[in-house]
C-alpha cells in the first residue's frame, strides 16, 4: 500500500473527508436531537451556562469539522475532474451525478453553518454572556437564534440525500444518463426551495415539518424521495 501513489492519495483526502463528516454531521445531530431537547426543558440559570460553555466548544469542532469536510470532498471531485480522459465529462457520467448531487446537498449544509448558523449563534452566545455579566441581552437574540435553529434543521434534512448520493456514487450510481440537463433543474428547484424557506421563513406552514424531531427527519426522507424520484424519470427513464 503506497500512500504516496495516485491511489494513496486519494484514500488519504477521503480518509480526511470520512474524518471530518463524521464530526460535522455527528455534532449537527447532537444539536438537534439532544442539545435542543435538553434546552427546551432546562432552567435559565442552565440554559446559560451552557450556551456561554458548551455551544461556543461543540460549535468550533462543528464549523471546521463543515470545512474540512468540504474542502477535503471538493480536492477528491477536483482530482477526478483533472484526471478524467480527454473528450469525457465527469459531470455527466453516473458517478459524477450521483456525486454531485450530493455534493450540492452538502455545498448549501456547509454554507449554512458558515453563512448562517455560525453568525447568528455568535449573536446568541453575546447575549447570554452580556446577560451573565449584569448587561442587557441583545433583543435581537431570539430571532438570531430562531433562524440559527432553522438553518441546522435544515441541514439535517439536506443530510439524508446527501449521504444517500455521496455513497451511491460509489456502489449505486444511476444505470444510464439521459436527460441530465432536466435533471439538474429539478434538483435545483427543489433544493432552492427548501434553502429558501431555511433563510427567510419564520414560521407556518414551511416550518412545521422541521420543528420536531419527527418531522425534520420525515423531511429529510421525503426530500430523498423526490431527488431519488428525478434520477429515475430524468436520468434513467
Amino acid at each position: 500500500m503506497a500512500l504516496l501513489s495516485d491511489a494513496g492519495v486519494e484514500l488519504l483526502l477521503r480518509w480526511l473527508h470520512f474524518l471530518a463528516g463524521i464530526t460535522w454531521i455527528g455534532l449537527l445531530y447532537y444539536f438537534n436531537f439532544v442539545q435542543g431537547p435538553f434546552f427546551a426543558e432546562a432552567d435559565g440559570a442552565t440554559k446559560s451556562a451552557a450556551t456561554q460553555k458548551l455551544v461556543p466548544r461543540a460549535l468550533w469542532w462543528f464549523r471546521w469539522g463543515a470545512m474540512f469536510t468540504f474542502l477535503s470532498g471538493a480536492a477528491i471531485i477536483t482530482k477526478r475532474v483533472l484526471q478524467a480522459p480527454p473528450g469525457t465529462s465527469v459531470m455527466t457520467s453516473p458517478w459524477g451525478e450521483a456525486i454531485f448531487t450530493g455534493a450540492l446537498f452538502g455545498t448549501l449544509m456547509f454554507l449554512n453553518v458558515w453563512l448562517v448558523i455560525w453568525p447568528k449563534q455568535q449573536v446568541v452566545i453575546a447575549s447570554a454572556v452580556a446577560a451573565a455579566g449584569g448587561g442587557q441581552a441583545n433583543p435581537a437574540a431570539a430571532a438570531a437564534g430562531r433562524r440559527a435553529f432553522l438553518a441546522s434543521r435544515t441541514n439535517v434534512v439536506f443530510s439524508v440525500p446527501m449521504l444517500f448520493f455521496m455513497g451511491a456514487a460509489t456502489h449505486l450510481p444511476p444505470s444510464q444518463v439521459t436527460h441530465p440537463n432536466s435533471y439538474w433543474v429539478g434538483l435545483l428547484v427543489v433544493a432552492g426551495l427548501v434553502e429558501l424557506n431555511a433563510l427567510t421563513a419564520t414560521s407556518g406552514l414551511t416550518t412545521k415539518p422541521i420543528e420536531k424531531i419527527s418531522g425534520v427527519i420525515t423531511t429529510g426522507f421525503v426530500v430523498w424521495a423526490i431527488v431519488y424520484g428525478l434520477v429515475r424519470f430524468w436520468l434513467v427513464g
